[in-house]
């Protein structure tokens, strides 16, 4: 997810798609957790970090950097308890109900898989493994409750390894843009947007795997949908 000004990275169970740090200090330095007990760090050697995120009836689970961003690119290796759809959601302007769902084209159980978000002041780009799926352009869910919790299942635990960024640190959000400070290699990011073929992928992953779209949904948007919709 992000926002117009800034973003704090959040992972919590239920997403499937989530940004983190680089490993390069410990976990607890780096992150403040949701659900202390319900985290388990299996691996903190500072460059192969795993950790494992549970939900079951008592409590759910997450961590949040500590530092917040404006702009990057971020990345991280997941591995999911169950099938389920992949959730992207956009905020902008204190609005958050801009969801795309999608079914993957694979078993998200079986293996890790790369989930990265690329955010720019040009857009931001949803892509697994590399491939782009979702294109949210600068222009600056749930289905309404019927589907439930099969908690037979549980505890559902989702694996997180390889947490990734390259990404402007915002330290003072008040500040906006000039008062970030950027690392190198930012020119990979900055100025990203999709091509020809990116573009095809998107509309690949619209046409076969998309389950959601919060510009189709007009139980949720009874007034109209949001402006973007139209645009895009």
């Amino acid at each position: 997810m992000a926002s117009r000004k800034d973003m704090s990275l959040s992972l919590v169970v239920l997403l499937v798609a989530a940004p983190a740090l680089a490993a390069a200090a410990g976990f607890y330095e780096r992150f403040d957790v949701v659900g202390g007990d319900h985290v388990r760090v299996m691996n903190d050697d500072g460059k192969t970090q795993q950790v494992a995120l549970t939900l079951d009836r008592t409590s759910g689970s997450g961590f949040n950097s500590k530092d917040t961003y404006l702009f990057g690119e971020f990345s991280v290796e997941m591995k999911l308890r169950r099938p389920l759809r992949m959730n992207t959601n956009v905020w902008a302007n204190g609005d958050g109900k801009k969801e795309h769902q999608f079914y993957l084209w694979f078993d998200p159980t079986a293996d890790f898989h790369t989930y990265k978000i690329i955010w720019n002041p040009k857009n931001i780009i949803f892509q697994v493994d590399d491939v782009p799926v979702r294109r949210f352009k600068n222009y600056w869910a749930t289905r309404h409750g019927d589907v439930q919790i099969d908690w037979s299942g549980a505890p559902f635990v989702v694996s997180y390894r390889d947490y990734s960024t390259n990404a402007c640190v915002n330290n003072n959000p008040a500040g906006g843009w000039p008062s970030s400070w950027c690392p190198e290699g930012t020119a990979s990011w900055i100025d990203m947007e999709l091509d020809a073929a990116g573009l095809g992928t998107v509309a690949w992953a619209e046409r076969d795997h998309m389950s959601y779209n919060y510009c189709a949904d007009g139980w949720r948007f009874p007034q109209g949908f949001p402006a973007e919709c139209y645009r895009n």
